[in-house]
């Protein structure tokens, strides 16, 4: 795995726009989607103290498959025999209970097989929270240093590079086109029902595509907004931030579902905002849920 080294600073994490700008910029929307983000309020600041090395991206197919076939774990799709959700041309969401755009759980789908082609440099998909931990602890185990889960705050301090904007680009939602792989006119004929959410853009990509193929943030990370909903390491709280140490937070000591961040291949630009939260239980497999690792920096390191 590639890391890059990014340094302690402090951001404003959080915050929504005013609603009149939100329907400006995302006049598709009904009002709802555009209100229901409370979870995301207050803005508040946030002091990173400590430099941390954060995978230049998400964790790819390659570099999964040689932790299973070294370590002989197994992921929860497979272990627990109910697998993972995939794509099916023929799946109708109108016929199950929940309407999920995909078809799930099943045995045939895990990480690997979303229902898609993927080659090794693609990133991992239907892995759970615990296998990010598992992968982590192996990593720590055999290399020596401490791999784990970007804290919320880590990922978007990491996430914005320096911004305040919707997206580190700036506010357009179609500047994603560049910089991350999101729902646009190459998966649009896929999903004809929520053909008028996707970016004007077509960048080749219906699915997944090979990790770093878009442009960098500021910090030269790759791929924080698309491709793959990446882990974090803390538990949601919907009132979370208004409660929020300012110094290196963790998120709530306690919780049932986890953080993810970032959006997927097949997420609209609203919701693959720098300060968007989504969350699932740590058993959760879904073909658009990835990871991302971060390595400690020893502390006689730091300094140099």
């Amino acid at each position: 795995m590639t890391f890059v080294r990014v340094s302690a600073g402090s951001f404003w994490m959080g915050g929504v726009p005013p609603l009149e700008t939100l329907e400006k910029t995302f006049p598709l929307l009904e009002r709802k989607r555009l209100t229901d983000l409370a979870d995301e309020s207050p803005a508040h600041e946030v002091h990173i103290t400590r430099d941390f090395y954060l995978g230049q991206h998400e964790v790819t197919v390659g570099q999964f498959q040689r932790f299973v076939e070294a370590s002989g774990y197994q992921p929860e799709s497979e272990a627990d025999g109910t697998g993972g959700y995939g794509y099916n041309p023929t799946y109708d969401p109108a016929t199950t209970r929940r309407g999920d755009a995909f078809e799930g759980r099943d045995p045939r789908y895990s990480w690997r097989n979303p229902g898609f082609a993927q080659s090794p440099d693609h990133p991992v998909v239907n892995v759970t929270w615990n296998d990010a931990q598992a992968l982590a602890q192996w990593l720590s185990r055999t290399e020596g240093h401490r791999y784990r889960l970007p804290t919320e705050a880590e990922w978007e301090y990491a996430c914005r590079a320096g911004s305040r904007s919707l997206y580190p680009h700036g506010d357009d939602p179609q500047g994603l086109a560049t910089t991350g792989n999101t729902f646009d006119q190459s998966a649009a004929p896929l999903w004809p029902r929520w053909r008028q959410h996707a970016l004007a853009g077509n960048d080749g990509h219906a699915f997944t595509a090979p990790v770093g193929r878009y442009a960098p943030n500021a910090f030269g990370l790759h791929d924080m907004l698309g491709n793959a909903w990446e882990w974090t390491g803390d538990w949601h709280g919907d009132t979370y931030y208004a409660q929020s140490p300012r110094t290196d937070p963790t998120g709530p000591a306690e919780g049932s579902v986890r953080v993810r961040r970032g959006g997927s291949w097949h997420t609209w630009s609203f919701y693959a905002r720098c300060g968007y939260r989504n969350w699932n239980s740590p058993q959760t497999r879904y073909t658009l849920v990835g990871m991302r690792l971060v390595r400690e920096i020893h502390p006689a390191a730091a300094t140099h």
